[in-house]
């Protein structure tokens, strides 16, 4: 999905309080974390993603698996940080998509 730079910027204001609740370590990147990345994305919509120091991966890495492995979208790289949106599957979940496709 392809998001213009208003719905970024809301995004990223929407970000800004979160916390990582998923890290690339020295296992890397597999079908399994990504499983769980996709689950954790469907039920919040917006999630963050840290990178730590032992990491055989950088962000750009990271960001390519993702694009290329899942319907996710990578909002926002900054450091060692990844931010990550997609439209919940269930209509409940959806507080945020509706804010960003309203605009």
């Amino acid at each position: 999905m392809k998001l213009t730079g208003k719905q970024k910027r809301f995004l990223r204001a929407n970000a800004n309080h979160l916390r990582p609740i998923f890290s690339v370590g020295k296992n890397g990147l597999n079908e399994l974390w990504l499983n769980e990345v996709n689950q954790a994305v469907d039920s919040r919509e917006l999630v963050k993603i840290s990178i730590q120091q032992s990491a055989d991966v950088d962000t750009d890495d990271v960001k390519e698996f993702i694009e290329n492995n899942s319907d996710i979208s990578v909002v926002q790289t900054i450091g060692k940080t990844v931010l990550l949106f997609n439209q919940s599957s269930n209509p409940k979940h959806r507080d945020i998509s509706n804010g960003v496709f309203s605009l």
